[in-house]
């Protein structure tokens, strides 16, 4: 069976010129198409070895494209049909075939499980590789798009806030497709943020909140103060009192120790507050 109008589409979607996401879904579905003329969805040991690397190539593509359309959904449909592509041994591609990017896929695939808090999905997914790493003696530190969610979630984990916000940066990011991801988890951290802040202090200023929860302007905290519930009133932002007995001294002292220790580094502005 003939290869060349998934080719050809191929050789579209991978064109420098930018393409409308119309025309990128178009190709994409038109590339699916002809996967299933081609019997290649789903690998086969009879599949030969031609189809299986235009396949696998054609899905890698799907997936990288999904996460630049910003559809994490398609992405992960792209994902799981990869997954069977890659337990079939890489000598089963033949020669010539286009490198698997089966790391770069993995990895963001495990930064969108950060994004969603599904760490029980994400540790899953992270003790598979480092079972199959183990077997080939490899580790995973020096892959730098599975080591880059696996720091992620240890800062996340950790409280460390600014180190999570330096990595999200586009010169921490290990390629374009990861930096999609930024917004999700600075919204993330700021969800947190706020949450601990609740829980410490009675009230902050408002250009402390601003530098503490990632905000471009006191505007920003203010609109974002109001999506919480927060009261805003003489340059300070008021957290809603909470019954005594759900502010426990442990409560307050690990929520302040949450903010102060480990938080983005702006220790010396929060000793002002506290």
């Amino acid at each position: 069976m003939s290869t060349s109008n998934l080719s050809k589409i191929l050789s579209q979607l991978e064109t420098p010129s930018p393409l409308s996401p119309e025309k990128i879904t178009s190709l994409l579905t038109s590339a699916k198409r002809e996967l299933l003329t081609l019997n290649a969805l789903i690998p086969t040991p009879s599949t030969p070895s031609p189809i299986l690397a235009i396949a696998r190539q054609t899905l890698e593509t799907g997936a990288l494209l999904s996460i630049r359309l910003q559809q994490p959904d398609a992405f992960t449909r792209y994902y799981q049909q990869l997954l069977p592509f890659y337990e079939v041994p890489e000598s089963s591609y033949g020669k010539n075939h286009t490198s698997s990017q089966r790391s770069k896929v993995t990895g963001l695939y495990l930064l969108l499980l950060l994004t969603k808090g599904d760490y029980a999905a994400f540790h899953t997914v992270l003790e598979g590789l480092e079972l199959e790493q183990a077997g080939k003696g490899d580790g995973l530190e020096g892959d730098e798009f599975i080591s880059y969610p696996v720091k992620l979630e240890r800062w996340l984990m950790e409280g460390s806030y600014d180190r999570v916000w330096g990595a999200t940066k586009r010169e921490g990011v290990p390629s374009e497709e990861f930096g999609v991801f930024s917004e999700v988890l600075v919204g993330t951290i700021r969800d947190e943020i706020a949450s601990c802040s609740e829980k410490a202090y009675p009230s902050l200023p408002i250009a402390n909140a601003k530098n503490l929860l990632f905000l471009d302007s006191e505007g920003s905290v203010v609109d974002f103060a109001q999506t919480r519930g927060w009261v805003v009133k003489d340059g300070r932002i008021y957290f809603p009192q909470q019954q005594e007995d759900m502010r426990t001294e442990k409560d307050i002292l690990v929520a302040s120790g949450q903010v102060i220790e480990n938080t983005i580094g702006y220790a010396r502005e929060l000793e002002t507050i506290v």
